[in-house]
């Protein structure tokens, strides 16, 4: 039984466009920040670790996809940010820090809300091009606030 979630998962990541796999990261990484967060108002400092870590490895994964040959400019500021990010959710796991940690989630959830606006832009660009409709957001969804279960293994 275990399988089919995994399973589901893999399929998912595997058929997913590279937008929504951009928002899958965001969706992990807001998801493993609040574990961490979550884990230091428990005082489960392991619990925390481990949610500012994935959150961190996923952040790196972002920051190392920034393809500078498209838009140098905009993949430098973004690298910025990042940066910052990451280096938040190092301050909070390493100085137990939970403010750190919020100023990096707050930023996730707006960059979050961003690239949902970037795939409805996108998708209104395809539509006005009569190409057929892509699956990075269901009918309807838009700026929702409900994030994924992405698991990033290590």
């Amino acid at each position: 039984m275990d399988k089919v979630p995994g399973e589901y998962l893999r399929n998912a990541v595997l058929t997913a466009t590279p937008e929504r796999l951009h928002l899958m990261l965001y969706d992990g990484a807001i998801r493993f920040t609040r574990q961490g967060i979550e884990g230091l108002q428990q005082k489960k400092w392991e619990e925390a670790f481990n949610g500012f870590s994935r959150a961190q490895k996923i952040v790196l994964e972002m920051l190392n996809s920034l393809n500078y040959d498209v838009d140098k400019d905009l993949c430098t500021r973004m690298a910025g940010l990042y940066n910052f990010i990451y280096r938040k959710l190092l301050e909070a796991s390493v100085q137990r820090q939970a403010a750190s940690a919020n100023e990096a989630l707050r930023i996730l959830e707006f960059q979050r809300e961003t690239w949902v606006m970037v795939i409805d832009k996108i998708r209104e660009e395809r539509s006005a091009q009569s190409l057929p409709p892509s699956d990075d957001l269901p009918d309807g969804e838009s700026a929702d606030v409900s994030y994924g279960t992405l698991s990033v293994q290590g």
